[in-house]
């Protein structure tokens, strides 16, 4: 007999996170995203993480859930303003273990019972699959530039029915 594979929890952010997420950040970065962007890229995009008073400071600005399995955080995804995915990331170890569905699911229903009608993303190459699949639809293509190096992202938005329920 098979044994069942632990299922992901959610908690709130603490501050005391801060140092763990930044490492599910940049191993998100470094060891998903390597076949849409460049070494160079990686390393731009990554440095985010590099000051970690201010990641710290950018995750607690508004609200941020972090996945957990067995107790310990292996994702995050964080809410910027009232409908808009600012960052989701989940640690290469636990992909396709259904931790970015968890994270996902938590944010569209607290923005729809919130009252919005709709929640968008800028999602990395990497990432559009995961939010198509989830009914996200393309706005546009941006280019944002992060320490000299141009990355591509796509918005994409997915209209919500009212009171959390999926559309």
């Amino acid at each position: 007999m098979g044994q069942a594979l632990p299922r992901p929890a959610l908690r709130p952010f603490l501050p005391a996170d801060t140092p763990l997420l930044a490492s599910i950040f940049v191993a998100s970065i470094q060891e998903l995203t390597s076949d849409d962007y460049s070494a160079e890229q990686q390393e731009a995009w990554a440095s985010a993480a590099d000051d970690e008073v201010e990641f710290g400071k950018k995750l607690a600005a508004g609200l941020t859930l972090i996945a957990t399995m067995q107790g310990s955080p292996v994702g995050f995804a964080s809410l910027r303003g009232n409908d808009h995915i600012d960052m989701l990331y989940v640690h290469p170890s636990v992909v396709g273990q259904g931790v970015g569905t968890l994270l996902c699911d938590a944010l569209e229903k607290l923005t729809a019972a919130r009252g919005a009608t709709h929640l968008s993303v800028d999602a990395s190459d990497t990432a559009v699959d995961f939010f198509k699949t989830r009914g996200y639809v393309a706005q546009q293509r941006n280019s944002v530039t992060v320490n000299d190096e141009w990355l591509a992202n796509t918005t994409m938005k997915k209209e919500l029915a009212p009171g959390g329920a999926k559309t």
